[in-house]
């Protein structure tokens, strides 16, 4: 079977690729192109584990087929830090304790800088609500609610 050529845009870095018709997005991330922040908890769109943004949607990369980004725009958790300066959402989620385990955190903050681009202030139930496909099983919601108001506070004033 003839694998697919693809050139999309990862990061904000340029990336090609070849992947089989079957392969996730998960997959090429992770396996092809390694990079390993997004994880897989259900392979079924379930859990948020692996959220993205795909042309600024967020999705679940294990429901999005490797082949069909080419030439879209596709942003991770690796590409929230700039450089050694920690999002401020990162931050907050340090500050309060918002993870343990770490499985669901990237997808929660992936998915957490979506509503903050879309609403730089959101109610606690807007948060709650936007954040519903996300599941974590270690830490409760709380602290990750919590984190992310803070965050959006820190980035209205920057």
């Amino acid at each position: 079977m003839a694998k697919h050529h693809i050139e999309t845009t990862v990061n904000g870095d340029a990336v090609e690729f070849l992947c089989e018709t079957e392969e996730t997005l998960l997959d090429v991330l992770r396996d092809t192109l390694h990079l390993t922040g997004s994880k897989e908890g259900c392979a079924s769109g379930d859990c948020g584990a692996c959220s993205v943004t795909l042309d600024g949607r967020l999705v679940c990369a294990c429901l999005v087929l490797g082949c069909e980004v080419g030439g879209r725009r596709i942003e991770t958790i690796e590409g929230m830090a700039e450089g050694e300066a920690l999002h401020p959402l990162q931050t907050k989620f340090l500050e309060h304790a918002a993870l343990q385990c770490g499985i669901c955190t990237p997808g929660f903050l992936v998915a957490s800088r979506a509503l903050l681009e879309r609403n730089p202030n959101p109610s606690e139930t807007e948060i709650r609500y936007w954040l519903a496909g996300n599941l974590c099983r270690c830490t409760g919601y709380d602290k990750i609610v919590t984190a992310v108001k803070d965050a959006a506070v820190v980035m209205r004033k920057g």
